[in-house]
Formats: structure tokens, sequence, C-alpha cells
């Protein structure tokens, strides 16, 4: 029996935080590291002047109190339990007032605002799974369970007329933006683990995994397979010991599977190059990457125009036992807007509208 195992960064499937449109990696690092340090100040048990000056302070930069502007995030609270702000004046002369004293003097979050994607783009994310038409897919960067079970029916399904996927499953993870690691299969998942609340050595007090590393036990034959989803720490306000921390942890829970199943592949987008620390770390597990097969052919990368290893992102690793059943190995570029370098789908004409700047790896495997 042949299987057919791929992963891929969708980003996204119907909504996307609009900070990610925003057209340089600047502007988009500061937004997002401005985010990160509000969310991180308003959870402070108090409050004390300077913390009130600098929430105030970010309030304003990105006018998150008027709903007429063009705001990459909000703050919601929920009515009748205490309020984080008040206003006073408009335009340039707002002042903010932080009213709350602490955590525990309101009740709400911070949240990115998202986009609907166009409908082209999501079309072509699902042409990309459907030509890929893995039997088990890695699918990062979802949105949650509902959404994907949506694309699986109404994109994969009716827009594609592609037969659902029998299987969905994501469990929400530890980033606050949204962006989950799901599967989707044609064999049934038995079991699930989830790594959410490993606590991160170096950071007393937080978790290890900036998404999760989900264990997706699947049931093909006699002999479970074992799928450990991954979308490790990114390169955007980069921290590379994390990373390597998040790696070596993976490392360590896929040595612990083994003792199931000798079916246990990583997969996922794991944001660093071949030669990385991080990466290593799981190849001296045994693991091997598909694209290093004999059998495979294509550019390095997996990123962008993928013509070098530093663009290679994304990785499909098997233990020995599958790495002897490997009969094909591909990447599947198409989804991808680089017009100077290869030829995209026809549908795909620009960044807009492409599926993800991330190709889909895949392998077939005679089990």
């Amino acid at each position: 029996m042949t299987i057919r195992i791929a992963t891929f960064n969708t980003e996204n499937l119907f909504r996307r935080p609009k900070v990610f449109r925003l057209p340089s990696d600047k502007q988009r690092r500061e937004v997002l590291g401005d985010y990160a340090e509000l969310v991180s100040l308003l959870e402070r048990k108090t409050y004390d002047d300077d913390t009130k000056g600098r929430i105030a302070a970010l309030l304003k930069k990105h006018r998150v109190h008027d709903s007429r502007e063009d705001r990459p995030f909000v703050v919601n609270e929920t009515r009748g339990r205490g309020t984080l702000f008040r206003t006073r004046g408009g335009g340039e002369n707002v002042t903010f007032e932080i009213v709350a004293k602490g955590r525990s003097g309101w009740t709400g979050w911070v949240e990115l605002v998202r986009d609907d994607l166009d409908w082209e783009a999501v079309h072509n994310t699902g042409r990309v799974i459907a030509e890929v038409d893995a039997d088990i897919l890695l699918t990062v960067e979802v949105e949650d369970r509902t959404t994907l079970r949506r694309f699986n029916e109404q994109v994969l399904g009716g827009d594609l007329k592609k037969t659902p996927y029998a299987y969905d499953m994501v469990i929400d993870g530890n980033d606050p933006r949204g962006i989950d690691v799901g599967v989707l299969s044609r064999h049934p998942i038995t079991s699930m683990r989830s790594h959410l609340f490993d606590p991160d050595p170096d950071r007393p007090g937080e978790y290890l995994f900036s998404r999760d590393c989900p264990e997706y036990e699947i049931q093909i034959g006699a002999t479970p397979l074992w799928l450990l989803g991954n979308h490790l720490k990114s390169q955007s306000g980069d921290n590379p010991e994390l990373r390597i921390a998040q790696a070596r942890r993976v490392a360590s829970i896929y040595q612990a599977a083994l003792e199931r199943s000798p079916y246990v592949v990583v997969a996922g987008d794991l944001n660093d190059e071949p030669s990385s620390e991080a990466i290593r770390a799981l190849l001296g597990t045994g693991l091997r990457d598909v694209m290093s097969h004999p059998g495979y052919r294509g550019t390095p990368g997996t990123y962008g125009t993928g013509k070098s290893e530093s663009q290679k992102l994304d990785y499909l690793m098997l233990p020995p036992p599958l790495w002897d059943q490997v009969q094909h190995v591909e990447v599947e570029r198409r989804g991808i807007w680089a017009p100077d370098t290869f030829k995209s789908f026809e549908t795909v004409t620009s960044k807009a509208n492409r599926a993800s700047d991330h190709a889909a790896v895949y392998a077939d495997l005679d089990l």
C-alpha cells in the first residue's frame, strides 16, 4: 500500500491578521513587537505609573480606540467587568487614561485584526492541497478546527470537486495570533497528545512551544503512525536559542514516541536551514529529511524562490524504518508567486493571490 505524507504551511485558510499584509518586513516586525509588548504589559498583576504610561502610548500609537481607523489590533473587553482605559479628546490630541490598576481590574484581551483572504488565494491554497493529494497532510498556520473543516468541505469538496478528507483535527496552540498546526487524513486519527504546557526551562513561567508539538496517532494497517506536527519559533524578531530549545524537545518527544511505534514522522515549518543547530538536533536522532533522499532532484529550498538551502524552512523527516520505504519525493511550488524563477499555477498571478510563500513537501511510502 502506498501512502503519501505531506506538509504545507498554508498561511491561513480564510482569514489572516492584517499585519501580515504590510509591505515591509520592518513594518510587520514593529507592529508585532508592539503587540507582544502590550500583551505582556497587560498581564502584569499591578500597573504602576510607568506601565500605565507605556500601555497608553502603545494604544495611542496604533489608534486602538478608533473603529474608523485601520487598526492592526484591538482591545476586547467583557462588559460589566471593569475597563482598561478611557479616552479624552480626539485626533492627534487624544489622551488615554489607564483606569485598571492591574490584570484583575478588567476582563479582556488584545486581538490582532483579521482580513478575509481574497477568494483567489483561498482557491489557490486548495489547489495546492488538491494537486498534492496526500493521504496524510500536516497543515501549518490554520485558524482552528472549524475553519479547517469548512475549508475541507467547501473548498476541496465543493470548489475543487475533490473527495473531502474523512478526518480533520486541530489543537489550538499557544500563539495569540491564532495560527495553529492541524492535520487532514484519509486514515483514522485514533489519539492525540499535546505539548502546549511544556515549560521553557530558560524562561520561568513561560511555555516552551510558540504553537505546540501535537502528536497525532493515525491508524494505517496493523502499525500506527505517529505524526509530530511543528511550527517552531519564527525568524521574525529572531530568537534562535528558543528555536534550538524547541527542536531539542521535539527530538526527545520523537524518541519517546518510538517506544510506541517504529513509524514516527516529524513534519512542519521548522523555520531554520539544514545546517542550523536546531535542525542538527533533530537529524542527530536518526531522523532523515526526505529532500535529502537520492530520488529528489529539485532545488533545495521550500520558501520563496527556493534556490538555496537558506530558503529551506519546511521539513518532512522520517525514521530509519520508513526511510527504506520511500518511493518518491517532490515539492509542489506552483502555489508560490516567483515568476522569474519557476512557473506558478495559471491562477497564481501575484503575491496577493498566491496560495502561500511556502511550498508543500511530500513523499510516497510503500507501507
